[in-house]
């Protein structure tokens, strides 16, 4: 069987990094007041800097979905030399497109406008441009294609904007609420992310000059099966713990005032779930590839807070995977958690950091909450 490389790998992040002290006059106050969670949230995720694609003067949105994943696409076809006239495969995967329909792939093959090729996209949280890179992936390895790009983007900064969450207060108001506020599980995921744009070239022969990596595995599992909705938009939760989509309300007012599509997480839900089914997960990917720690030069892992860090330090080793730190590498704090774009964001630094040497292994893990699925993958530099 042949085999698949990554060859390049091409990030974006619009306009200047924001810092804690900004975050709320970018994004602006709910209700007119600071937010009362924002420093204890900002405190445990340890991020310093993130960056939205909002202008910070006027407050206007200065790029799309489509355009960031393109602005990434372009920075790495640029930095290995690969025409775009050459691609056989595009695949993107985000979170949320700025749009239903068409999917996010084809609006992004109409801002690049290279020539007529396959085009697919992926849906999920963080793991969407994991699953992107596995179709990728698969296609290059099977020979249906001799290359391909894959991207992961993220563009949530203009659905944090505290104007989409007024009409919420404003019905609270009527409601005759005393201290009409966000909940938590809305305001938490507020300090959280970040707007960044990841695309990696995949090739069935390395690349002559520089550095590879060779794709060795991907695993994907989902414990969706076991557990229930976590992190969610378009959706408002229910006592029962299924979620009620936007389009099954009968008054179409209450999509707006109970802000079903703000970016929601069930906190507790969160904390109690999402790293011991990672280490549960990760147990049947040791036993299934015979994972051996001790040959692992480098440990990618995505994780949302810095809070989550020494769990998941205990968790992979209860797994029998232990890891030390100083095998650990993370960019989170100046970049944020930047979802689908997260691994690719990591995985481009370390690449051209020129700290890596042929022969070493990188693992990954990244962790999904919307419904609880995980995806590991092992590289090794060629």
């Amino acid at each position: 069987m042949s085999s698949a490389y990554i060859n390049g790998i091409g990030v974006f992040f619009p306009n200047q990094p924001v810092t804690n002290d900004d975050i709320e006059n970018v994004l602006g106050m709910v209700n007119g007041k600071p937010s009362r969670s924002k420093k204890r949230i900002l405190n445990s995720n340890g991020i310093i800097t993130r960056y939205y694609a909002i202008d910070p003067v006027t407050g206007k949105q200065t790029h799309n979905n489509a355009q960031i994943t393109a602005e990434a696409i372009q920075n790495l076809t640029a930095k290995v030399n690969f025409s775009l006239e050459e691609l056989d495969c595009l695949v993107c995967g985000t979170s949320a497109a700025d749009q239903l329909f068409p999917h996010h792939g084809l609006m992004v093959h109409g801002e690049l406008g290279f020539p007529p090729c396959e085009v697919a996209s992926t849906a999920g949280v963080c793991c969407a441009g994991v699953s992107a890179f596995k179709y990728g992936y698969m296609n290059v390895l099977s020979g249906l294609t001799k290359n391909a790009i894959t991207t992961g983007s993220e563009l949530v900064s203009n659905a944090l904007r505290s104007v989409y969450f007024q009409p919420e207060i404003d019905s609270k108001v009527d409601a005759l609420s005393k201290n009409p506020t966000l909940s938590f599980e809305k305001d938490f995921i507020r300090w959280m992310l970040s707007d960044a744009a990841g695309a990696v070239l995949i090739e069935n022969a390395p690349r002559p000059d520089g550095l590879s990596l060779k794709i060795d595995w991907i695993d994907y599992i989902s414990y969706a099966n076991e557990l229930g909705a976590c992190m969610y938009a378009g959706a408002k939760k229910l006592e029962d713990d299924s979620l009620k989509g936007w389009r099954e309300v009968e008054n179409p007012d209450e999509v707006y005032q109970e802000s079903y599509f703000a970016v929601q997480q069930d906190v507790k839900l969160l904390g109690e779930n999402i790293i011991p089914y990672g280490g549960k997960g990760l147990s049947r990917v040791r036993a299934k590839r015979n994972l051996d720690s001790n040959k692992i030069n480098w440990f990618l892992p995505h994780y949302s807070s810095e809070f989550f860090r020494e769990q998941t330090y205990e968790e992979i080793a209860k797994a029998g995977v232990p890891i030390p730190y100083e095998k650990w590498f993370t960019n989170l704090k100046t970049k944020g958690n930047t979802g689908s774009a997260s691994i690719f964001v990591m995985l481009e630094e370390l690449l051209y950091s020129g700290n890596l040497k042929k022969g070493e292994t990188i693992f990954c893990l990244v962790p999904e909450s919307s419904r609880f699925s995980y995806a590991y993958i092992h590289l090794t530099v060629v």
